[in-house]
């Protein structure tokens, strides 16, 4: 009998350690990495306003509160904006409350605790008390991780620029979100035209395309195209937004 006891036991332990080692990995499977979050702005999204990916006043653009401003080495110089991240606060009694959050990134946030190599998400004070008990957390250790991004209508593309300039904002992105290649086609043009990323999601062409109707092509990060004929009328014109469709 205390030989099986000795048995049972040994092997209760073992298979506690399978089970501790297994939820390891699949928290690794999940595709969880882990860094920081603190947060910016007030509770009604002031103060977020701008913002280095372009897009301006989030509630304009669609992303509303739920919006991140993302350390260096996240943000990878604009091309993470558009992109949607889980989050969630991890092994913090104190101050963590239960669930995650899905946020886009729509600002970079520079030096201090977002210097490199810090992974660091500075999300905006209403997202930031939905995993947090007080905003006085300061610095709260997260899980995070991409995500698929739902976004409500089309991809907006909004225009600026002149006759031999046209600079377009592309936003509200679904899929991947993050945008790393724009093509234009003029109705009359025999060719699609690759734009240049300005800045942020900014993308221009220097070439004339007044008085013709305009087609997008947009690839995000994960390889997909999609394509809008028609998006732009032939009037289309500076200062204004068009809408195409959506992954």
């Amino acid at each position: 009998m205390i030989a099986n006891s000795m048995f049972s036991s040994v092997a209760f332990t073992v298979l506690v350690a399978l089970i501790v080692i297994d939820n390891n990995i699949s928290g690794a499977i999940a595709g969880y990495d882990f860094g920081h979050a603190t947060f910016y702005g007030d509770m009604r999204g002031r103060g977020t306003e701008g913002g280095s990916c372009g897009y301006g006043d989030p509630f304009a653009q669609g992303y509303g509160i739920a919006t991140t401003a993302l350390s260096t080495v996240l943000y990878t110089r604009g091309q993470s904006c558009g992109a949607c991240y889980e989050i969630y606060c991890a092994n913090d009694p104190q101050w963590c409350l239960p669930g995650t959050i899905k946020v886009t990134v729509t600002n970079e946030c520079p030096g201090g605790p977002c210097a490199p190599p810090q992974k660091h998400f500075d999300l905006t004070m209403p997202m930031f008390l939905k995993i947090v008990k007080a905003p006085q957390a300061g610095i709260i250790p997260i899980g995070f991780r991409r995500t698929w991004c739902t976004k409500r209508g089309g991809i907006r593309f909004a225009f600026e620029g002149n006759p031999n300039f046209l600079l377009v904002l592309v936003s509200n992105v679904g899929g991947a979100g993050d945008v790393v290649d724009v093509k234009i086609k003029g109705s009359r043009e025999a060719t699609w035209w690759t734009m240049k990323r300005n800045w942020g999601q900014k993308w221009e062409t220097d070439g004339n395309l007044v008085g013709q109707s305009l087609g997008f092509q947009v690839t995000t990060s994960d390889g997909k195209s999609l394509y809008s004929d028609g998006v732009a009328p032939a009037n289309w014109a500076y200062g204004r937004t068009y809408v195409g469709r959506n992954f």
